[in-house]
């Protein structure tokens, strides 16, 4: 499928190509060290469909569906950088083209010592419901440390949400840890990395 950057396509149309271009961009196969320090045979390197141009559009699309369909209520998407910038950025256009005013955010690894001291950057979360998007993850660490940043700066965070869930537990980890559920667009399975 090829189509006009500027044009919005169907949500099966959009998924289908999300898909397409998470396999042939993303998926690179071979022995690798997570993040986690877990290994893996293969490695999904969602920065190259976040950031390529036609994707990121595809990914906002596509998760603000994801949220809208479980039913999740929010004013602001984020996560912990870097892996999750793109992602909430998406979100935020996503959105705008539907008329929505959602925010993002971005969690710093950790609490600036300097200036205003903050580890959540954006507009205001304190009092707003938000969710912890993330590309991938393996151990749900990344997200569960952007929960409990977001916790202290006083927003409520209502769920979190994944690009592509590599059934490691990271799911069943973030909801038992952190109280809400992790929504994902797509397995693994679908991506036929089993």
């Amino acid at each position: 499928m090829t189509s006009k950057l500027s044009e919005t396509p169907s949500l099966e149309a959009a998924r289908e190509r999300l898909r397409e271009l998470i396999l042939e961009l993303a998926v690179v196969r071979g022995r690798v060290t997570l993040a986690s320090g877990l290994e893996a045979e293969y490695y999904v390197d969602l920065r190259r469909v976040t950031l390529h141009h036609e994707a990121s559009r595809l990914v906002g699309q596509v998760m603000l569906d994801l949220l809208d369909r479980n039913g999740v209520q929010f004013q602001a998407a984020g996560g912990l950088t870097m892996g999750a910038d793109p992602v909430g950025g998406a979100i935020m256009r996503a959105a705008g083209d539907q008329d929505r005013a959602i925010d993002t955010f971005v969690v710093r690894k950790a609490q600036k010592s300097y200036g205003m001291g903050r580890q959540v950057e954006g507009p205001a979360v304190e009092g707003r419901d938000v969710v912890v998007v993330e590309d991938t993850s393996t151990t749900g660490g990344s997200a569960l440390t952007a929960v409990e940043a977001l916790q202290k700066a006083g927003a409520n965070v209502v769920a979190v949400a994944v690009i592509v869930d590599r059934a490691t537990g990271a799911k069943e980890r973030i909801e038992q840890a952190a109280g809400v559920p992790c929504l994902y667009a797509f397995s693994k399975s679908e991506l036929g990395l089993d």
